[in-house]
C-alpha cells in the first residue's frame, strides 16, 4: 500500500489525536501533558530513540532509515504550546482548560508529525536519520535557564 494511502486511511485516528491535544492545551514550557502523549505515541511507533526534556519540555524522536544511523540526518519540526485565549468556537473537542486554546493550530503540527513520524517507523523508505522535532513554546516566554 503506497504511503499517501497509508496515511489517508488514518485520518479519523489522526484527527482523533488533534482533537484530544485541542481540548488539553498547554502554555509555553508547560506542556508536559503533550509532551508525554508525544513521547509514548513516538515509542509506540517504533522511533529508535526518544528524547524528552531538551529544552525543558520538548520532544525528540530519531528515526534511522533501512541503512540504520549512517548518512544525513534531517529534522521536521513542529509546535506545542497554545495561547492564553479563551476559546468560545462551541465545537465538541472545545478546549477544557479556561483560558487557554490552540488558537495558532500547534495541536494541528503535532498530530500532522506524529502522523508523518508514523509513516517513517512503518516503512523506513529512506537513507540517513529523520529527526522528529517537537517544541515547546514556539509562542513566546524567556529561554530556558540550564
Amino acid at each position: 500500500m503506497p504511503v499517501n494511502n497509508r496515511i489517508a486511511d488514518a485520518q479519523p485516528e489522526i484527527a482523533g489525536w488533534r482533537r484530544h491535544l485541542h481540548r488539553r492545551p498547554e502554555l509555553l514550557y508547560d506542556v508536559h501533558e503533550t509532551a508525554a502523549f508525544v513521547a509514548a505515541k513516538l515509542r509506540d511507533f517504533g522511533c529508535d530513540e526518544v528524547l524528552t526534556g531538551l529544552g525543558r519540555t520538548g520532544v525528540v524522536g530519531l528515526v534511522h532509515g533501512r541503512g540504520g544511523a549512517n548518512g544525513v540526518m534531517v529534522g521536521l519540526r513542529a509546535d506545542m504550546d497554545a495561547l492564553p485565549i479563551t476559546e468560545e468556537t462551541g465545537v465538541a473537542y472545545a478546549s477544557e482548560v479556561p483560558g487557554v486554546m490552540h488558537a495558532c493550530g500547534h495541536d494541528g503540527h503535532t498530530a500532522m508529525l506524529l502522523a508523518a513520524g508514523r509513516s517513517l517507523c512503518e516503512t523506513r523508505a529512506f537513507d540517513g536519520t529523520v529527526a522528529l522535532i517537537f517544541q515547546p513554546a514556539e509562542e513566546g516566554g524567556p529561554a530556558p535557564r540550564p
